[in-house]
């Protein structure tokens, strides 16, 4: 072997990795950014954050003219019915529950004088949305407006 030249037993570009490595810490790499992207936290109606999974559409909006006492007590008595009311807070008009193993938050609100909006939120266990229960609810509360009937409907049968 000659001494004058820079010979070594490895060359310079298998000193950082190989190839496969590389390829696996790039893949690693990949799949731990996607992880981080695709859960996270969502909002609630109430104002508060719950791990869940982001960028879903999860909220149902109906705006009706009637008093935000009206809507408070279709929402109320539409938990109360499909399910069971876990929290109940009047200062920020909101109400958290669970419909058919759904995490539910029913948000109550004046736009103007004459009109007041709600808007329901579901959630699977998962974090998962549930666009078709908060749909559902947000009918069910105008059913119930509509009906004229806000007195406290009785349970249904099981």
């Amino acid at each position: 072997m000659d001494q004058g030249t820079n010979a070594s037993l490895t060359a310079c570009e298998d000193l950082i990795a190989s190839a496969l490595m590389k390829s696996k810490w790039m893949a690693l790499m990949a799949v731990c950014l996607g992880a981080s992207v695709l859960s996270g936290c969502v909002d609630t109606v109430d104002g508060r954050h719950r791990a869940g999974m982001p960028f879903q559409q999860d909220r149902a909006e109906g705006r009706y003219p009637r008093p935000v006492a009206d809507l408070w007590a279709a929402a109320k008595d539409v938990i109360k019915y499909h399910g069971r009311i876990n929290s109940e807070d009047v200062e920020r008009q909101s109400l958290q529950g669970n419909v058919d193993d759904r995490h539910v938050w029913i948000s109550v609100d004046a736009i103007d004088d004459k009109l007041s909006r709600v808007i329901v939120q579901a959630r699977t266990k998962g974090g998962f949305a549930d666009m078709q229960m908060a749909a559902y609810l947000e009918k069910e509360i105008a059913v119930r407006l509509a009906s004229g009937n806000l007195s406290p409907a009785s349970t249904p049968p099981r």
